[in-house]
Parts: C-alpha cells; structure tokens; sequence
C-alpha cells in the first residue's frame, strides 16, 4: 500500500476533513503504539508500511504495559483532540495497518498486546496476506 493511499484510507474511516488531520491521527497512533510494543516489534511492522507512514514507529519498543483506555488518552494528547475523535482515529489507522501488513505480522503485534486491545485491532486473522 503507498502513502497517499494509506492517507486515504484513515481519512475516509476516520471521517477527517483534511489529509492533516488523518496524518496526525496517524502519527499519535503509531507513535503510541511505539510505546506499547517491546523490542524490536514496531521495526518489523514499520518495515511493512509505506516508509513516510512508518517513522513514527521507529527505534526501540517502549514495553510500557499501559491498558486501551490509556492508548486512546495518549493518542487523544498527541494529536490535541478529543478522546473521542481520538478513538475514531485510532480505530481507523489500526483497520488501515490490518489492510496493509501480512497477517503472521499482526498477530506478532497481538500476542504482545492485552486481549481489552481486540477493540482496536479487530479479529485475529483478519490482516492482509
């Protein structure tokens, strides 16, 4: 998947107005998401985005163990919105990387991650190919 359409994409399912708006909810997901994961996970799974997309998840996991509710306040803090529209944005970004990496990848991300995180990633399996 290229840049612009996984812009595209997040736009779309996030309702944003503007391609900017899509890319900071981009940028706080990833970038949280960073935080969450352990060593060298978000490296793999940036390895398999559109390279613009994928720098925010660059460089050591965090493996700071935080619940959803926290991913979702971190993300809402990031991008300087909302909880809500965060969530919305949040949702729409994790759809858009189950569309674009190969399901043994997403399933490396949900094995690190707690079972309440299934509302963000959606059925196991459901990656690309």
């Amino acid at each position: 998947m290229k840049q612009d359409e996984f812009i595209a994409r997040v736009k779309d399912l996030a309702e944003a107005q503007t391609n900017e708006e899509a890319e900071r909810g981009i940028r706080a997901t990833l970038e949280t998401l960073r935080e969450r994961l352990a060593g060298n996970e978000p490296n793999n799974l940036a390895d398999q985005l559109p390279p613009e997309i994928a720098d925010p998840l660059r460089g050591e996991g965090g493996r700071d163990g935080f619940s959803l509710a926290e991913f979702y306040r971190r993300v809402a803090d990031k991008e300087g919105v909302e909880e809500p529209e965060a969530i919305r944005h949040a949702r729409a970004v994790a759809t858009v990387m189950e569309e674009a990496v190969t399901t043994g990848k997403m399933d490396h991300v949900r094995d690190q991650l707690k079972d309440e995180y299934t509302e963000l990633f959606g059925q196991q399996g459901a990656g690309g190919s």
